[in-house]
């Protein structure tokens, strides 16, 4: 499952997009989904833009849990993963023990140390959570609960634009609920 010159990421927010995290780091691999217990998925991670992020909050409650995806990264990219996710400033990198179909696997992940209640998500940042967790085929339910967050719409046409640009030619962001066969 792993190579002697990888670590296991469990991603649970925007880094769950496949084309997202690819763009910021090569190579990855996806090994797993699995859920965290005992956290909750928040979107009150302060960022620079204003808007909220996703943080995985430690409740210990055992009916929370947040779903997310295991990727199998080279060795040499820790020091680019923490820079994208801001570590030692707004993130905190820390081990966590992730629930899998094939087991417990420890992975490391990153937890907010600056957080904001009532922060929403830019509509662009939401795509990439709901674009990721839809790809992995993350419970419908849990799913459901992603589409649910409230959103705000971002002003700045350039910083949309850069942030889609991993999906190609984005015209539409598709955010609302898909059905499920």
């Amino acid at each position: 499952m792993l190579y002697p010159n990888e670590f296991v990421y469990f991603a649970y927010g925007s880094n769950m997009s496949v084309p997202r995290l690819s763009a910021r780091i090569k190579p990855i691999r996806h090994i797993a989904n699995g859920q965290l217990d005992g956290y909750r998925l928040t979107f009150d991670k302060a960022s620079k833009d204003g808007s909220g992020k996703c943080d995985c909050k430690y409740t210990g409650n055992p009916e929370h849990c947040v779903w997310g995806v295991l990727f199998a990264i080279d060795n040499h990219s820790l020091a680019d993963l923490d820079k994208y996710e801001d570590a030692g400033r707004t993130y905190k990198r820390v081990q966590v023990s992730v629930q899998t179909e094939q087991g417990v696997v420890s992975a490391v992940t990153y937890i907010a140390t600056k957080t904001e209640p009532g922060l929403r998500p830019y509509h662009w940042y939401k795509y990439h959570v709901l674009y990721g967790a839809r790809a992995a085929k993350l419970p419908p339910d849990y799913i459901a609960v992603i589409e649910r967050i409230e959103q705000t719409e971002d002003s700045d046409a350039a910083r949309i634009e850069k942030n889609l640009a991993v999906y190609g030619n984005v015209r539409e962001l598709s955010l609302a609920p898909q059905a499920t066969s």
